[in-house]
């Protein structure tokens, strides 16, 4: 079997005054429980919308009917706010340290812009996962510690568009393959 080199997946980025708030925020929490865990670049934060898969590869055919299905996404911007800390679960020495919001503060044109999406996938005939319990968030690092909730003053923007990603498996590298505009 080849062995997997990318993995493609819808998202939003932060604006740049946010994904700066975003690192500050991850310097400081990794100071103040004494994590090992090296924050992640200010251009690979992200909140990831549907993940498409893994591949040997960009299959160009997954690629084509992925960005037809965005075509068909009219939803206007959404503004979102995170503002609690905690870990994932995840392999002990590789825990997600993230950003996000209550479960019942989940801004409505972000659920709006996940469901929709996942329709538009799945009825382009992509296998997504759609999951009933979409939690969105933004990695800050991975740690092998376990940090509980807490809260943080809100870090928030507004999302104008998604992006279509493909990730270079280890190579941490993010290249956008195509992007739509979230219009008014």
């Amino acid at each position: 079997m080849p062995a997997l080199t990318d993995s493609l997946f819808f998202a939003i980025y932060p604006d740049a005054a946010a994904a700066e708030r975003l690192s500050r925020l991850a310097e400081r929490v990794r100071a103040e429980h004494s994590l090992k865990g090296k924050p992640a670049a200010p251009d690979r934060f992200h909140v990831t919308l549907h993940h498409l898969g893994a591949f040997a590869g960009v299959p160009e055919d997954v690629v084509m009917v992925a960005c037809d299905a965005a075509s068909r996404i009219a939803l206007p911007p959404v503004g979102i706010a995170f503002d609690r800390t905690s870990s994932f679960p995840g392999r002990r020495s590789k825990r997600p340290f993230v950003l996000r919001t209550a479960p019942d503060a989940i801004a409505n044109g972000l659920l709006d812009l996940y469901t929709g999406l996942g329709v538009e996938l799945q009825t382009a005939g992509l296998a997504i996962k759609a999951n009933s319990h979409y939690t969105p968030h933004v990695t800050l690092l991975y740690d092998e510690h376990h940090l509980s909730e807490q809260t943080v003053d809100p870090i928030s923007w507004t999302v104008r568009e998604f992006v279509l990603v493909r990730s270079l498996l280890g190579r941490s590298q993010y290249v956008p393959l195509g992007r739509w505009q979230l219009i008014d």
